[in-house]
């Protein structure tokens, strides 16, 4: 089922590795394809693998003053580098015949005319901003940037500038244009995850779990590792954690999130996990370490969501205070369900992109 907003849409370009607006506007969005393994063309239903046969036109699209928005998606990295060209280059579906020479070039387009104010979609895990990504900063509208600092100036450091710190370098115009396009955008849930069956909240004489994680672990956050060995701490106090082994399907891991009280949301390579939001929307509480970026309609401490200290003893002492309550954690989690569904579906989250670039430009 689609994921699509009531009221007039919008039409739309996109220019990216995964359809996000066109997830929520597909009747409306032209939608062009970056990912190097996509082969997904279907143009009668407004998807396009960029290539050399479609680049005229997108280009054309581009000028089109028809379109109301353009939404780019920032990619971590220069097309000219030779990690991007060498991934176009030296890969399996090469041997198919296929050579995705073209891809990592979409967001360059941008540098010719474009009618239609633009949305640049920063989804990265890093907290900056890449200097490949400084064009695309200029022409935007709004840049939305998903790990986004609470000073927007350290999105600068080490990229655009050595480290962001100067006031001279915060002081001149051109930079002070660029900081005032930047917003915080959350990931959310992707399309369609919220009408999904297992992702039904149980009540709560079915929740069988005190706290469920699945994730990585070694080669992710450091918070991961010293988290694990307070669970286990928490373990043999007699607690019930659910860590699975080995990956699970989506339909299980909702369902765990479901059957569970609280749901452990520590950070990866990026502050924000689509964990947050899943967790929630199963109606479980999400468990997180306090936020290092600032947030697009954030989960509220002790409403929707807990926040645990990072320090030594910091979640295992959140979990103490927060399992002997279960009642709270049941409405918590009902709250926490209803907030999701109103304001980070993909649905919700397009509607902000569009409102707030128009509403810019």
């Amino acid at each position: 089922m689609t994921d699509e907003p009531s009221g007039p849409q919008p039409r739309i370009i996109e220019v990216g590795p995964t359809p996000y607006l066109y997830a929520a506007f597909p009747g409306t969005t032209a939608f062009y394809s970056t990912w190097l393994d996509d082969r997904s063309h279907d143009p009668e239903n407004g998807v396009r693998i960029l290539s050399l046969a479609t680049l005229p036109g997108l280009v054309r699209r581009l000028a089109d003053p028809s379109y109301d928005l353009v939404a780019v998606h920032a990619a971590a990295g220069s097309p000219w580098s030779f990690r991007s060209l060498s991934r176009s280059l030296f890969r399996r579906s090469v041997l198919r015949g296929s050579m995705p020479l073209a891809r990592p070039f979409g967001a360059e387009l941008l540098r010719g005319r474009v009618a239609a104010p633009i949305a640049v979609l920063d989804f990265e895990d890093t907290s900056v901003i890449d200097r490949a990504s400084a064009f695309l900063l200029d022409r935007a509208t709004i840049y939305f940037k998903r790990e986004l600092p609470p000073d927007h100036w350290l999105a600068f450091a080490g990229t655009l500038h050595r480290s962001a710190r100067t006031p001279r370098f915060r002081s001149e115009p051109r930079n002070r244009s660029r900081i005032e396009k930047v917003r915080p955008i959350a990931l959310g849930i992707e399309a369609g995850v919220e009408n999904h069956p297992a992702a039904a909240p149980l009540p709560a004489a079915e929740k069988r779990v005190d706290v469920f994680f699945a994730g990585r672990i070694h080669g992710s956050s450091t918070l991961r590792e010293h988290g694990i060995a307070e669970l286990d701490a928490l373990r043999m106090e007699g607690l019930s954690i659910d860590i699975p082994g080995q990956p699970v399907d989506k339909a299980e891991y909702l369902e765990r999130c479901a059957r569970s009280w609280i749901v452990w949301s520590p950070p990866g390579y990026g502050w924000q996990c689509f964990r947050n939001w899943e967790a929630a929307l199963c109606g479980a509480v999400p468990l997180m370490a306090r936020p290092t970026i600032e947030q697009h309609r954030p989960l509220v401490d002790g409403k929707h969501a807990l926040y645990y200290e990072p320090e030594p003893g910091g979640l295992a002492q959140a979990m103490r205070a927060a399992i002997a309550d279960r009642a709270r954690l049941a409405a918590m989690g009902l709250a926490a369900r209803a907030f999701v569904l109103e304001h980070h579906t993909r649905a919700a989250l397009a509607r902000h992109i569009v409102e707030t670039t128009l509403a810019a430009s």
